[in-house]
């Protein structure tokens, strides 16, 4: 047998939606798959992360696929890994999102299918620790997800095709758990009000196409105010966005990427983005990306 794999990076959080919203992204790691007689695994990775990853049984992807296979009492057979990471890494575009849906969806095809999609999404979310880029990665789109107990309760839909992502890429990283420490234990009742409702008002904009209300609906006080001091330039580069002709702008994930959502002079809206960063010596990047309607897919 011998498969592989399409995985979407995503953008999480989309301002007020903390561990919550995500949306899928056209950008890509790629991984083949191909069962060997010898037990064990062998990894070649190209692109993002070949001098960093560990190309061996301590790989995400392969830790995930090992964690689905116990799921389901079953044992993997012996497998050829090759991964093609277009996805950067510690930028807030779900990178280690595509390793352990990957991971997931591979063991879940090579053990003959044992477990459904929201299943997977159960075990890909019980790996992450929480679901806003593994939902999107895995299906697709936008997605708005919950805990209940130990599943995932999980909407997705489907954005009107004219939106477009501009993700302003920095040079430095920022890892996951750095951006979560600066995070207070508690915030304010009418901190969390200004959240939840802005959380509403951007799910039901990018739904209906009322994009006129992004502007507001991305505004965050969850945790965009404690992470705004790890980025230089951060509500210069949103504000910088919007004015070019974003419809909102974010931090993606935890970022240090930025995110601006439009439907027309994308290129302007990047440059004026980047051009923040230049002004502070700080190195950058971006890109224009389509919402991606199919999540993980396996050819």
């Amino acid at each position: 047998m011998e498969f592989r794999i399409r995985l979407p990076g995503s953008t999480a959080n989309l301002g007020p939606g903390y561990d919550a919203l995500g949306m899928a992204l056209s950008i890509y790691n790629q991984v083949a798959v191909k069962i060997r007689s010898q037990p064990g695994v062998s990894f070649s990775i190209e692109g993002e992360g070949t001098d960093i990853l560990p190309a061996d049984e301590e790989n995400l992807f392969y830790r995930a696929a090992q964690f689905t296979a116990q799921r389901a009492g079953k044992t993997l057979p012996g497998i050829d890994i090759h991964m093609h990471n277009i996805v950067p890494l510690a930028r807030g575009l779900g990178s280690s999102s595509t390793a352990i849906v990957g991971g997931v969806v591979a063991a879940n095809h090579l053990l003959c299918e044992p477990f459904s999609q929201m299943e997977m999404l159960d075990i890909a979310t019980a790996i992450e620790g929480h679901p806003d880029n593994v939902s999107p990665c895995l299906l697709g789109g936008l997605t708005a997800s919950t805990m209940d107990g130990n599943r995932v309760a999980c909407v997705r839909a489907l954005p009107p095709e004219e939106l477009c992502a501009v993700v302003a890429i920095p040079e430095f990283e920022l890892k996951t758990q750095d951006a979560r420490n600066v995070l207070p234990n508690t915030i304010s009742h009418r901190d969390a009000v200004f959240s939840t409702s802005r959380a509403c008002i951007v799910t039901a904009a990018l739904i209906t196409g009322n994009f006129e209300h992004l502007a507001i609906g991305m505004q965050d006080r969850l945790h965009h105010p404690y992470r705004a001091k790890l980025i230089p330039g951060f509500d210069q580069i949103l504000a910088a966005a919007v004015k070019a002709g974003a419809w909102g702008a974010a931090l993606s994930g935890a970022g240090p990427t930025l995110v601006a959502l439009t439907t027309q002079n994308a290129d302007a809206i990047g440059q004026a983005m980047i051009d923040i960063w230049a002004a502070k010596n700080v190195q950058a990047r971006y890109s224009i990306l389509e919402i991606d309607p199919s999540g993980a897919t396996i050819t």
